[in-house]
């Protein structure tokens, strides 16, 4: 058995902290009202009155207040009695940004009345010359923050370079 360093031994037990952390919570965007009118653009459109749900495809770019999501497929998922929206699942690389913060995934779900949408799949957040990378991410509109989990990669880099 070989002995063990003492600069080995505190090297071990510092590195490994930043590198398997698990989550990370972030500003993303500024805290607003995700109660305000959702405004839905697309090529085409397609709506299923049976199961309450209508599914957009094609440039799709979805609106709230300052904060815009764009991808290729959207499915609205609307309120049991038809009255309003529930959620939308989004997929096919969605982009969602909010002020000068931005956010790439392969598939987003907006919870309408929880004011949250949770991104997976590669996610890359953007915040000026910073970049923080995961596997997942909740954005909560009403505070402007997002927990970032799964395997989490952060650059920063200063804002003059």
């Amino acid at each position: 058995m070989l002995p063990i360093r003492p600069a080995l031994l505190a090297l071990a037990l510092i590195l490994p902290l930043p590198v398997y952390a698990q989550g990370a919570n972030v500003a993303f965007g500024a805290s607003r009202d995700s109660s305000g009118p959702v405004e839905v653009t697309a090529d085409n459109l397609s709506v299923n009155q049976s199961d309450g749900t209508a599914l957009y495809t094609g440039n799709v770019i979805i609106g709230q207040g300052d904060m815009r999501l764009a991808a290729p497929r959207v499915l609205v998922v609307f309120a049991e009695d038809n009255s309003k929206i529930d959620r939308l699942e989004a997929t096919g690389g969605v982009t969602l940004v909010s002020g000068e913060d931005a956010a790439e995934a392969e598939r987003a779900d907006y919870d309408i009345d929880g004011g949250t949408i949770d991104m997976a799949g590669n996610v890359l957040l953007t915040q000026g010359p910073s970049a923080v990378t995961s596997e997942r991410m909740r954005v909560d509109l009403d505070a402007g923050t997002a927990q970032m989990s799964g395997r989490v990669k952060t650059i920063l880099q200063d804002g003059d370079q």
